[in-house]
């Protein structure tokens, strides 16, 4: 094993935004199993050091590549292509008034109590987040369009931080 090594090398796997979820698993546990510290209990502490970095770095490198904005991420730093994220203020208009129409309609939801509202946006926004992450692979994966995927991954950041309001919103309207 190499400690320099990508986060897919560290796996034995191709790197690509399309990701096998059970591959990528499975080689998590034969790798925590070979690393995880409580194998060197025994060992000396050089040995046991050596371990537990070890499992930390298997640790990042499976989260990262677990979740399809990290792993897109990732993939655009390989590449050495900027995400830009600095520039969300330079976001088209027309993506922007939308966010705001978005997040006006789960506040209205939230005020009003409605459940029901909230689960329909949740579930609208899942089905263009999965169409967004479709058109991410084919820029990523088959075009090695960078700029754009670095475009589609800001958005789609917007979008996953929308999601996680509309959940906020559909707890309090629980409580």
């Amino acid at each position: 094993m190499d400690f320099n090594s990508d986060h897919f090398s560290l796996f034995e796997l191709p790197p690509t935004f399309r990701m096998d979820a059970a591959l990528l698993d499975g080689r998590y546990l034969e790798m925590q199993s070979r690393v995880h510290p409580d194998r060197f209990a025994s060992a000396g502490k050089a040995d046991r050091r050596l371990s537990l970095q070890w499992a930390t770095r298997v640790n990042e490198a499976y989260q990262t590549l677990k979740k399809p904005l990290s792993r897109a991420s990732y993939l655009l730093h390989l590449a050495d292509h900027d995400l830009g994220s600095e520039n969300n203020a330079a976001m088209p208009a027309d993506f922007l008034v939308e966010q705001m129409e978005w997040r006006e309609a789960v506040a209205e939801a939230r005020t009003a109590g409605e459940h029901h509202e909230l689960e329909h946006l949740h579930h609208r926004l899942q089905r263009e987040i999965g169409e967004r992450y479709d058109e991410l692979a084919v820029l990523l994966d088959d075009r090695r369009d960078l700029e754009q995927a670095a475009d589609r991954l800001r958005r789609l950041m917007f979008i996953e931080k929308l999601l996680i309001e509309i959940d906020d919103a559909m707890v309090a309207c629980e409580e």
